[in-house]
């Protein structure tokens, strides 16, 4: 399977612009691209029911964050408190930085 092009990266913060948790605001914990999914924090929760094991002697019902389309994230900028599309800038020393459309802060 060919990867997908993911907009985002890891420790990223976005926003969710399509589905039940639309709106809210995370950050990024995995990037998965060979199926085009993000993971991101306190989105997408979903309960997971565990059996009792050596690593788990409890068990029982785990709140955990699913995997979501990348296309249903953009990334929110801090500064401008809004989300945004990204650009690419060339700085002096030769170094490729993702910048902000809307304000020109990089992330």
């Amino acid at each position: 399977m060919e990867n997908i092009k993911v907009h985002v990266r890891k420790k990223d913060t976005v926003m969710v612009i399509s589905g039940k948790d639309k709106g809210k605001i995370g950050e990024v914990l995995a990037v998965m691209p060979k199926t085009g999914k993000v993971v991101v924090k306190g989105i997408n929760v979903v309960s997971r029911h565990t059996k009792p094991n050596k690593a788990n002697m409890q068990g029982g019902i785990v709140k955990k964050e699913a995997a979501i389309f990348s296309s249903k994230v953009m990334l929110y900028c801090n500064n401008c408190k809004s989300v945004t599309r990204i650009s690419h800038k060339i700085l002096d020393d030769g170094t490729k930085v993702r910048v902000c459309k809307k304000c020109g802060e990089t992330f």
